[in-house]
């Protein structure tokens, strides 16, 4: 009963964090937003997707596997905060290296990818 009660504690406190520090919730980075709103919308956005992702993985005990799984999400969410870059930045040498950021970060998720097919994890 104690344990169950620490859990709706903790969940309620997570839920309220985006209320007290003004971050967006996902319904609303996913609303029409513009500017410096819509950016910061679209980095959290990436940020809690590759949370979810990883999260819901399960390992398999094998830590090169696992590492090569975990790390394509993570370069996923690299390209897709390159991406909130390209349609919210100005700064050119910003969009130069968020256009980087996409073509290296798709290479590695290729490469584990194709590590991964070459090393199933048993």
């Amino acid at each position: 009963m104690k344990r169950g009660r620490i859990i709706q504690t903790a969940a309620a406190a997570t839920c309220a964090l985006p209320l007290l520090y003004g971050v967006p919730s996902l319904a609303q980075a996913a609303g029409q937003q513009t500017g410096h709103q819509g950016a910061a919308a679209g980095y959290h956005t990436a940020m809690e997707k590759m949370n979810r992702d990883m999260a819901a993985e399960p390992t398999t005990g094998n830590a090169d596997h696992d590492f090569a799984s975990m790390m394509e999400k993570h370069h996923q969410a690299a390209i897709d905060m390159a991406r909130v870059e390209l349609e919210h930045g100005r700064d050119p040498e910003m969009r130069r290296m968020a256009q980087e950021v996409i073509q290296k970060q798709q290479q590695e998720i290729t490469e584990l990818r194709t590590w991964m097919s070459r090393h199933p994890s048993r």
